[in-house]
């Protein structure tokens, strides 16, 4: 089978490390901004960032109607940080005018582990990511408060949920992609590879 094309939703965060993590997960990396770039690739990944400003821009660029409409129609997603936000249904304290794409039922709370100045790394057990724990980098990071019924809980951190799963939807609290370590990334090309797969059955 082909290589699955994975774009990085290219509007703010860091776009580049995510472009680097995919492609030595095996995938083809792509920057995605618009609507049509979005139409060329099996997957994506929403970067961190601030969310605010990734939903605004999401819009601005009219790509925020498409993107929720390829998630709705089971189009493998990975949100890291703000891209965690993103994914969520609902946030406990969102910015005015501040959207989310959905995708998993569950309610986050921003910056949840403290300001900037308060990021840390730490290590983290992520369920289906095998060897030792991932080294997790936490910037301004949130955290899930609670999740729905066919949400999967894979990861938490002192007692706080940080990594969840729901069908082709993955995301993290933390971002594997600053530490060179690919393994959260090789998860989600796997779960686009399965999902390639399903679909040309």
């Amino acid at each position: 089978m082909s290589t699955p094309v994975i774009g990085v939703l290219a509007l703010q965060g860091d776009v580049r490390e995510h472009l680097v993590a995919l492609a030595a997960a095996d995938a083809v990396a792509r920057p995605v901004r618009r609507p049509d770039e979005l139409a060329e690739v099996d997957g994506l990944v929403l970067p961190g960032g601030e969310s605010t400003t990734i939903s605004k821009l999401a819009v601005l660029f009219g790509v925020m109607e498409p993107l929720r409409a390829r998630v709705r129609a089971g189009m493998p997603v990975y949100g890291t940080c703000a891209g965690l936000i993103m994914l969520a249904d609902k946030i406990l304290d969102p910015r005015s005018g501040q959207e989310t794409i959905g995708g998993i039922d569950m309610i986050v709370r921003r910056n949840a582990f403290g300001r900037q100045n308060e990021s840390f790394e730490a290590a983290v057990d992520v369920k289906g990511v095998e060897g030792d724990p991932v080294e997790g980098v936490f910037i301004r990071a949130p955290w899930v408060e609670s999740v729905g019924a066919q949400a999967e809980v894979l990861a938490e951190y002192e007692g706080h949920v940080v990594a969840v799963r729901q069908g082709n939807a993955l995301a993290t609290s933390f971002h594997p992609e600053l530490t060179g370590d690919h393994r959260v990334h090789s998860l989600f090309v796997d779960m686009v590879r399965a999902n390639r797969t399903a679909e040309s059955l």
